[in-house]
């Protein structure tokens, strides 16, 4: 199998964004047609595994406090990471200061008080509304 994975990787090419192929295909990895072939349930719980580790493990470096944080104030920064990335978290600044303060209730504040809950909604039932309600009461 090792000869043939070589024979492919080789014609193929590895990519690590997708692409439009010579068919108008568009492609990622090792020709992985997503156009026609997608992707399996398994396989998107696979990256959506491996992409909330990632944004759990950015999260214990962006939050100097992390440790003292409760589970579901863990899950609202790793919610929030998910969706931003780094650098746009970063710019909370106002929140990561109350976190450090342990002030949940001005970091549910500085959540609202942005962009992002323009964009993805202030309202208990959108996703910035609920994740600070999450911030400010420790629940569910």
């Amino acid at each position: 199998m090792s000869r043939l994975t070589d024979l492919i990787t080789r014609h193929e090419g590895t990519r690590t964004k997708p692409y439009t192929d010579t068919a108008g295909k568009i492609t990622i990895g090792i020709g992985r047609n997503l156009t026609d072939v997608g992707l399996s349930n398994n396989e998107i719980r696979m990256l959506f595994l491996q992409d909330m580790g990632t944004a759990q493990a950015r999260c214990a470096i962006l939050f100097p406090t992390w440790d003292q944080l409760s589970a579901v104030r863990q899950a609202v920064l790793i919610d929030m990471m998910f969706n931003l990335g780094p650098g746009r978290l970063r710019g909370f600044k106002k929140m990561r200061r109350a976190l450090r303060q342990a002030d949940y209730e001005t970091a549910a504040v500085e959540m609202l008080d942005s962009v992002w809950a323009d964009q993805v909604g202030r309202r208990k039932n959108q996703r910035a509304g609920r994740l600070a309600e999450m911030m400010q009461t420790n629940q569910w």
